[in-house]
């Protein structure tokens, strides 16, 4: 008698089990598996870092989440979530390939309760949309990344993005209320809740910001903020970069808590007016957008000081806009500065550090600088008023030299904020772009600790592998790269 040997399972056998699997979950419409489309997928906003995932799929609902971590899990193949992609840090980058789960096609309000001042969405929801759905209740939502037009509340989630309106509203964290997520073994978990202080631990605050690697957002529950009842909208005008900063720390100095206090320099000031055609003038140093809500009787002083201070810091001159539709366009160039830089170069770099407010003058010389010493052309627009500073580094990412100059000036940039007594991350996130500063900022006892709660909610390390933390490629996953794990642009 003779005993049947079983055939082993290929590789490909089993990567055709899966892809029928995940099939059957979300139908042939919800799968790509073509190298074509794929493309689209192997980057976010950082385009430094490439990777294609193996396969992109696309769930309508937190059953069908469930179900493809699940599938994942059983085909030990790694999975990474991904909204919009305009993350800047490649925070969505598969690393290991794997799967790709699109959350985009999970874009519901699900439910806005103005009384209690909540609203239930889909983490696949436009920014924008849930603003635009509320126009006319006198609520809104509050966080405004430049983004907003093409970012998801499930990306800012996994971010924790900030904005303009950051200084006086505070970052995503602060306008959540609770989330349901779907937990790297495919187990359901709710999070806080639609009132505050929910007794026991904080978890929806220790999800925010997690950048995907305890699990996966499948609702949210935000906080809405009543409109304003007046703004005063202002630009200052200024002949130096040097004058802008310091017309920043008087007004900040003098008590004052703008909504929005953002500076543009001249090379993005030149961008968008050929962008946009508001009537910058080209030959300023750099203009201040700055935003006073509150109260009709109340902004009206705030803005009369505010000019003030500005003319006294050197101000050539302060613009105040007269209509809401002067509002809406000066608003509209900030927000849309990233796109019209395309105008200025092939490609760019936009970097994220924090420093306090007193040294903007000199990081923003150091990074000048630093453009010259590496040969590049850098501008500059960011959040002033917190010291979140978004230098662009312009380059082509076909030619393989301006890459590698571009990657060592981001890198001295990052390490001159935290000399500073600053931080390499305001509001980007850490992905695989700011691995290797970790250990910079945190102390190792600092990074265990951080590692354990991560291996708590994703022991096996499959959900969002190599991202944060340095130590992220490990937990049976060592044969993964560690650090700058995808291909580089040209390279």
């Amino acid at each position: 008698m003779t005993t049947a040997v079983a055939e082993p399972v290929t590789a490909d056998a089993r990567s055709q089990k899966l892809l029928d699997r995940l099939r059957s979950i979300v139908g042939e419409a919800g799968l790509l598996v073509e190298r074509e489309e794929l493309l689209v997928y192997e980057c976010d906003g950082y385009t430094v870092e490439k990777k294609c995932p193996d396969v992109v799929v696309f769930p309508a609902n937190t059953d069908q989440v469930v179900a493809i971590v699940r599938a994942c899990n059983e085909f030990d193949v790694p999975f990474v979530p991904r909204g919009a992609g305009t993350s800047l840090a490649g925070g969505c980058l598969p690393i290991g390939g794997g799967v790709m789960i699109s959350l985009t096609r999970m874009k519901r309000i699900l439910e806005v309760n103005l009384r209690d001042r909540y609203a239930i969405v889909e983490p696949g929801l436009v920014n924008v949309h849930l603003t635009q759905h509320l126009k006319g209740t006198g609520y809104h939502y509050a966080p405004d990344p430049s983004s907003q037009g093409a970012c998801t509340i499930g990306g800012n989630f996994a971010t924790n993005s900030g904005g303009p309106h950051t200084l006086k509203y505070g970052v995503t964290v602060n306008h959540v209320l609770g989330a349901e997520v779907v937990l790297p073994d495919g187990s359901v978990a709710m999070l806080g809740g639609t009132v505050e202080d929910v007794p026991g631990y904080d978890l929806a605050g220790l999800f925010v910001g997690s950048e995907g690697t305890l699990g996966i957002c499948t609702k949210i529950i935000v906080r809405l903020t009543r409109d304003p009842a007046a703004y005063r909208t202002m630009l200052g005008v200024f002949e130096t970069v040097g004058d802008a900063t310091r017309a920043i720390s008087e007004i900040i100095g003098a008590g004052i808590v703008p909504a929005a206090l953002e500076m543009m320099d001249q090379g993005i000031v030149s961008a968008v007016e050929q962008a946009f055609h508001f009537g910058f003038p080209l030959d300023a140093g750099a203009v201040l957008l700055i935003e006073v809500d509150g109260l009709e009787v109340a902004v009206d002083e705030e803005a009369q000081r505010i000019i003030a201070l500005c003319n006294q810091s050197g101000a050539r001159e302060v613009r105040q806009a007269n209509t809401p539709k002067e509002r809406m366009l000066l608003w509209k160039c900030r927000k849309q500065a990233f796109g019209a830089i395309g105008r200025l170069s092939p490609s760019y770099c936009t970097q994220d550090g924090v420093v306090p407010r007193t040294k903007l003058p000199e990081i923003l010389e150091f990074i000048t600088a630093c453009g010259q010493r590496h040969g590049l052309r850098i501008v500059n627009v960011f959040h002033a008023g917190d010291g979140n500073i978004h230098p662009i580094l312009l380059f082509d990412e076909r030619d393989a030299d301006q890459v590698r100059r571009v990657l060592l000036a981001s890198d001295e940039i990052l390490g001159k904020c935290i000399d500073m007594g600053g931080s390499v991350t305001g509001e980007h996130g850490i992905g695989v772009e700011k691995i290797s500063f970790m250990d910079k900022l945190f102390a190792p006892e600092d990074l265990v600790v951080m590692k354990s709660i991560r291996d708590c909610f994703n022991p096996t390390g499959r959900c969002s592998p190599g991202k944060m933390l340095p130590t992220s490629a490990g937990c049976g996953n060592e044969h993964l790269p560690k650090v700058k794990p995808g291909r580089r642009a040209a390279m």
